[in-house]
């Protein structure tokens, strides 16, 4: 009983972390009061939020190499430190590359130590719910959205988007600093009480394998490829959530940013329960459904003409897309072992800052080429979402082959 209250209770302290850090999905708020107040260019401003998810990946897998050495514990405290004073000094910018150093370069390295350090530590301490786990860290990243975008919209209404930053960023570096003292990994061969643990079968000896191993396989190419196209269509809207509601469907400020918080909150809730039903019915069948849902929806997108259609198709795509966190994790240490999951989830989440140029970026461009008209970025994200399940379909028959 005592493990099980430890293990919670170092869950609910990255929880509460990544809810700091998961700001980051809350940038449409920022978005268009720094094009009011510098006259920078949509692609110009976006560009900032696109180099912060760029860098998330690089930092995981800096920190991949440097959690076995300091603990969990290490990075999160020096994670949350980074990304809290990255965030504070953004609100000091007065041009673009001071934008993009404080906000995308130094939060991002802070969001990426906390991340992937969470993330791996939560599935080593549930080997026996590795989808919930997951699942549960990943939700508190997506509730960060929700919490932080009213209340920024909010200050920034009243104080300026500048020194918002300055007040989120103290915040942020108080809260994760103080978390981060509850979080420990567990003991070496660490098992759940009552829990057995499944044979490894005939692929036990494949398991665990380090990062060079892991970049030999074609299977790990085909998951790369997966992840990038699974979070194209997700980081598309997140970035441009905002300005689409309020410059397609006609909303004002005050109502984009609520359906930003309602679509933060369906990324939440996605996570947490494609993680469970990754659990029951098993990831690859849950992939299937949820490119599925996601192509359908970036279909939709271009029909949808009043505020209820607008959050309805958001919230699809981001629950799907919280989903693939919960998911791919999991995927990653079934098939690679989950001693070396820091560093090997890092090397793979590199597909997410490919994602953050492409899907951000398309949006942008198609905007500003077609006078406002995203229909193309949009049409072209559900496309890959088909390809996506074809490459689904073939990497589970890969993975039986291995098991």
């Amino acid at each position: 009983m005592v493990q099980m209250k430890s293990r919670w209770l170092i869950l609910l302290a990255m929880f509460m972390i990544n809810l700091c850090v998961g700001s980051a999905y809350a940038w449409s708020v920022f978005q268009k009061p720094l094009i009011n107040l510098f006259q920078w260019s949509t692609s110009e401003t976006s560009l900032a939020f696109s180099i912060s998810l760029f860098v998330i990946p690089l930092a995981m897998i800096v920190g991949g190499r440097i959690q076995p050495l300091r603990g969990p514990k290490f990075l999160l405290f020096n994670g949350g430190i980074v990304f809290g004073s990255g965030i504070f000094a953004a609100g000091f910018s007065q041009s673009l590359l001071s934008l993009y150093l404080t906000y995308g370069v130094m939060s991002g390295f802070g969001i990426g130590f906390i991340y992937g350090t969470s993330i791996s530590n939560a599935v080593k301490w549930f080997p026996d719910q590795r989808g919930l786990a997951a699942g549960l860290v990943a939700a508190g990243f997506a509730l960060g959205a929700v919490i932080n975008a009213p209340i920024a919209n909010m200050l920034v209404i009243k104080y300026g988007v500048l020194i918002t930053f300055q007040y989120l960023g103290i915040a942020y570096l108080v809260i994760t600093v103080i978390a981060a003292q509850f979080v420990s990994g567990p003991p070496v061969g660490y098992v759940p009480a009552g829990w057995i643990p499944p044979a490894a079968g005939a692929a036990g000896a494949k398991l665990d394998k380090d990062w060079r191993d892991m970049l030999r396989d074609p299977l790990f190419y085909v998951l790369w490829l997966m992840y990038t196209i699974a979070c194209v269509s997700g980081l598309m809207i997140i970035g441009h959530a905002s300005p689409i509601g309020q410059e397609v469907i006609r909303l004002d400020a005050v109502t984009a940013a609520f359906a930003v918080s309602l679509m933060a909150l369906a990324n939440t809730g996605g996570r947490v329960a494609w993680g469970v039903s990754s659990d029951r019915i098993g990831q690859y069948p849950t992939l299937i459904v949820m490119f599925i849902l996601s192509a359908v929806m970036m279909t939709m997108l271009n029909y949808v003409h009043s505020l209820v259609s607008f959050v309805l198709v958001i919230s699809v795509i981001a629950a799907c897309f919280g989903g693939f966190f919960a998911i791919f994790p999991s995927i990653t240490a079934d098939l690679f072992g989950a001693k070396n999951l820091s560093m090997n989830y890092g090397i793979l989440f590199t597909s997410y800052g490919v994602a953050a140029f492409i899907g951000p970026r398309l949006a942008a461009r198609v905007k500003e080429i077609n006078q406002g008209d995203y229909s193309i970025a949009f049409f072209t994200a559900a496309i890959l979402c088909v390809i996506a399940v074809g490459l689904t379909f073939y990497a589970q028959r890969q993975a039986r082959r291995v098991r």
